[in-house]
């Protein structure tokens, strides 16, 4: 299958599980996950209609960067991000979406301030509290937005999460369904700053539709439509 047609594909089923819980469609992002992909690839998927690519490595982030591989998408960063790197992404990203302790809340903060910008960010929360990943608890995540909300140089988008790897079909429903339960929560309480809370990215290639039917905005999804990494 071509891209063009992975693509095509992939919205279809998007579509189709916003319209079976009463969504519109037309609020849900297809985020390319572009990891180990080359520049050429990144390029083709823009062409294909892809708006959004998502970076895990700050390394391969800034080669197409300098490649100008995203010309015509918005780029995010989606991976861990140390803060001794923080100056290679702060402003060279749309959206770091992997925001997930306040240390690199602060550092982020600290860096976008030097460069005179305003840097959009979500904040990542560990829903199942696995020791591999990183993130906020579930419990902290209210205090991490109030904290991101104080901060002149952050704006808050909304929440980011990767949960396990589901062993069933539809077994990381009830994990997207808190992720969702945590946006919604945070918009209620940040009321000052309501209007920029809008995206709530969770679900990958091997469960989007169940994320889009729990409230998913945005979808990062990779292998299905690049095929397996090189």
């Amino acid at each position: 299958m071509e891209l063009n047609q992975r693509v095509a594909a992939i919205r279809a089923q998007i579509d189709a599980a916003a319209r079976e819980v009463g969504r519109d469609p037309g609020e849900i992002t297809l985020e390319a996950a572009t990891k180990t992909r080359d520049a050429a690839t990144v390029r083709a998927a823009i062409a294909a209609g892809i708006t959004v690519c998502g970076e895990n490595r700050v390394q391969e982030l800034t080669q197409k960067l300098d490649q100008f591989a995203y010309d015509g998408a918005a780029v995010h960063f989606i991976g861990h991000l140390q803060t001794n790197k923080i100056n290679k992404v702060v402003g060279r990203v749309d959206l770091i979406e992997s925001v997930g302790s306040q240390h690199l809340l602060e550092g982020i903060d600290a860096y976008a301030a030097k460069l005179g910008l305003v840097q959009d960010i979500l904040l990542e929360v560990n829903i199942a509290a696995e020791e591999s990943k990183s993130g906020f608890a579930p419990e902290e995540m209210l205090e991490a937005a109030r904290q991101a909300l104080k901060m002149p140089h952050v704006r808050l988008r909304g929440v980011m999460a990767i949960p396990p790897v589901a062993q069933d079909v539809g077994g990381n429903r009830k994990f997207f369904h808190k992720i969702r339960e945590i946006y919604v929560d945070i918009i209620h309480k940040m009321g000052d700053n309501r209007g920029t809370i809008n995206c709530l990215s969770m679900g990958m290639s091997q469960d989007f539709a169940d994320a889009v039917r729990e409230g998913a905005t945005l979808v990062r999804v990779g292998t299905g439509l690049f095929g397996p990494r090189v």
